[in-house]
């Protein structure tokens, strides 16, 4: 377990089945399952990159009865864990353009991985340019600094950071993810945007990317809110005819619209 914020850790999970460990593929952006026995259980966006053998990493915000449980837990505790679940990002789609990677608080958390996958130098020279806009409501808040180097010193990377409020040592920006982006203004031609953070963020967030030219098409969020079941039985998880949890949790605006300003 690492901190990454006050109230976030980054958990690595490790397959007790060394078969099951072995045969284990996921995609950059699907999600699992993780649960605490005797408490319950809830879907996570996996933070890590598919390898074989390697640990599925999840980055867990303290927020309610299940993840405090998870907090609590030590080192070699067991936990449940149901998936890969969902669609991805189509990275191979995204080959040859320029990425724009948006997010705030926790939503960085599952675009930990797309950054970490484009990054890689076997594969950096597939990608264009690579805007990583990290936000967050204090310095304590932003998550991941342990890799903001490696990001930052990435070929044809920008790596800006932002936060609501300062402290003491903070000597960065300080303004609201919105006001970021109109201030970079990113080029929407041959570009995607990827947009993840709390509700009021993403709203204004896509405004700000549609004023500078950005399609819906090239807008694209992550959605793993509502989800329960995560096989599309419980129908929590419904945004008009689609389920997050088969459809999603990857959507782009053109997909499903309002939903990824309002959920």
């Amino acid at each position: 377990m690492l901190d990454l914020t006050p109230d976030m850790k980054l958990f690595s999970l490790r397959l007790q089945d060394p078969a099951v460990a072995e045969s284990l593929h996921y995609e950059v952006g699907q999600f699992a399952l993780v649960s605490v026995f005797g408490v319950g259980e809830a879907a996570f966006d996996i933070s890590s990159l598919d390898a074989p053998r390697a640990a599925l990493e999840f980055a867990v915000r303290r927020v309610g009865t299940l993840t405090e449980a998870l907090h609590e837990m030590e080192e070699g505790s067991v936990v449940g864990v149901r998936g890969p679940f969902g669609n991805c990002f189509p990275m191979a789609e995204y080959e040859g353009r320029n990425l724009v990677v948006i997010g705030g608080g926790s939503g960085m958390a599952p675009l930990r991985s797309v950054v970490n996958y484009v990054v890689q130098p076997a594969r950096r020279e597939r990608f264009g340019q690579l805007l990583i806009l990290n936000g967050a409501r204090t310095p304590a808040d932003l998550a991941f600094k342990h890799e903001f180097e490696k990001w930052a010193s990435s070929p044809q990377t920008c790596l800006e950071l932002t936060v609501d409020r300062g402290d003491d040592d903070w000597r960065g920006r300080v303004a609201l993810i919105p006001d970021v982006v109109r201030e970079l203004k990113p080029s929407p031609l041959d570009c995607v945007a990827i947009v993840c953070g709390p509700p009021i963020m993403i709203k204004f967030t896509l405004k700000a990317l549609k004023d500078l030219g950005f399609a819906d098409s090239q807008l694209v969020g992550t959605v793993e809110t509502k989800m329960k079941c995560g096989i599309g039985k419980c129908g929590r998880c419904n945004v008009g005819d689609k389920y997050v949890c088969l459809d999603g949790p990857v959507f782009t605006f053109a997909e499903i619209g309002r939903f990824l300003e309002e959920f």
